[in-house]
């Protein structure tokens, strides 16, 4: 795609559209000359190289990556109408497009009814789901994995729930016997499974939890705010094939929080929640009389918690969805690419005499720590810290990320390590662009260069 070209047509076209309604005078109060924008301009320009290379495969550090074209081009597009999704009225164009966006991930996810909209984060997303569960559950309380995004305890705190952090295994993911000991307490309505941890990406077993929920009359929500696309590789054939059993449960669970704007391409912020059961819809209707006239249709506003939303996420996820749809063929490709390239590189640490895994990746994010002599945590954080700052200021840059691991979670996956404090950094590395795949090699030596140069 030609960017500069296509933008240059959306500004066009929309110009088209707007001359349709007649001529008019623009207000001299929102005039600007071009030689007072072009010195702000340059000044913008110059304050945004203050940025990291998120668009670089030698950038592998947090999920950060720009959008694909095809959304810069419909957000944009959109955005010069400045549509709002929040009522028919004020964006009936996006409003059609967030339904069918939203029944192409609903479908995903093997829902035959559902109830959703985009909102403009997962956190968004997840408070709504949260809030549906107490209005169903009142009194009582949400489980969630002690790895799982802070966002959950963070939102039963502002909805008065009371959280409860279940143990994870040695592959961080949620602990069943320990979940089975909350649940036994009768103290929870709603437990969230998390299906891609943001830490170390960490599926939990879904298709586990469901049995012990229904025996205890317990709703179970998805958090795949970071791993939803995933479900594109449950049980496909290649490398980068997913077990499919947790995606395939995801079908059977009440709520599921998807956030286009990592793996779908899609730019910031741009999350999506979804209920099996529409009739959770009773939860949020109101009325807005100076709002929704303009149809007796359902308005999206009626059913989120946000009011406004920018139409043009809708438009942007839409054109997206024309070219790259949410299938196999489609998005799956550009997951399936950054999945073996964490598998590649995995196998290289494992070969590697300077770098140690932390565990074998599940879905596209790789941890690792530095081999030091004594090998005790003190020592793998002091080695991962300077790697980290040696690795973004070297001629040949690259840019990685930290995870702090307390000593019983790292001891667990180690136990020749020495856990002479309460925790230690290590490496972390999310390869969620498809270029990944043919720097992987860069990628790994020069960490190995970094690890041995002490």
């Amino acid at each position: 795609m030609d960017l500069h070209h296509w933008l240059g047509r959306a500004t066009h076209a929309i110009q088209d559209w707007a001359d349709a309604f007649g001529p008019y005078q623009a207000h001299p109060s929102l005039l600007v000359d071009d030689d007072r924008f072009a010195a702000a301009f340059g000044e913008l320009v110059g304050r945004l190289k203050d940025n990291y290379p998120f668009f670089h495969p030698h950038y592998a550090g947090q999920m950060l990556k720009p959008p694909h074209p095809a959304a810069v081009v419909g957000y944009v597009t959109a955005m010069l109408i400045n549509p709002n999704n929040h009522a028919l009225d004020g964006g009936p164009a996006t409003a059609a497009m967030e339904r069918e966006t939203v029944a192409q991930l609903a479908s995903r996810f093997g829902y035959d009814t559902h109830l959703g909209h985009l909102t403009t984060s997962g956190t968004i997303a997840n408070l709504e789901a949260l809030f549906v569960a107490r209005e169903l559950h009142p009194g009582r309380g949400v489980a969630y994995s002690e790895d799982t995004h802070y966002t959950h305890g963070r939102m039963c705190h502002v909805l008065g729930l009371e959280g409860h952090p279940v143990p994870t295994d040695d592959h961080g993911r949620m602990d069943l016997d320990a979940l089975e000991d909350t649940l036994r307490t009768g103290d929870v309505g709603t437990v969230v499974v998390t299906t891609g941890t943001t830490g170390l990406g960490a599926v939990d077993p879904v298709h586990e939890v469901l049995p012990l929920a229904e025996r205890h009359g317990v709703r179970v929500h998805v958090d795949a705010a970071y791993g939803g696309f995933f479900t594109l590789l449950a049980g496909a054939d290649g490398p980068e094939a997913l077990p499919a059993e947790p995606w395939r449960a995801i079908a059977r669970c009440d709520s599921v929080v998807v956030d286009p704007h990592k793996h779908g391409l899609q730019p910031y912020g741009c999350g999506a929640v979804l209920f099996r059961d529409p009739e959770v819809g009773r939860f949020y209707l109101h009325d807005s009389p100076y709002t929704y006239f303009t149809s007796a249709e359902l308005h999206l506003g009626e059913i989120s918690l946000e009011c406004s939303r920018a139409g043009a996420s809708a438009a942007a996820l839409w054109l997206t969805f024309q070219l790259l749809p949410p299938t196999p063929d489609g998005l799956g490709q550009i997951l399936a690419a950054g999945r073996r390239a964490a598998l590649k590189w995995a196998d290289l640490i494992d070969a590697s005499q300077y770098l140690e895994l932390y565990q074998q990746p599940e879905l596209d994010i790789v941890s690792y720590f530095p081999a030091v002599e004594p090998a005790a945590l003190t020592g793998i954080d002091a080695a991962s810290a300077r790697i980290l700052t040696d690795g973004m200021t070297s001629p040949d840059p690259i840019f990685l990320s930290t995870l702090r691991a307390d000593h019983e979670a790292f001891t667990a996956r180690h136990p020749q390590i020495t856990a002479d404090t309460d925790g230690a950094r290590i490496l972390r590395s999310v390869l969620m662009k498809p270029e990944s795949e043919h720097h992987i090699e860069h990628l790994h030596n020069r960490i190995e260069h970094l690890a041995r140069t002490r």
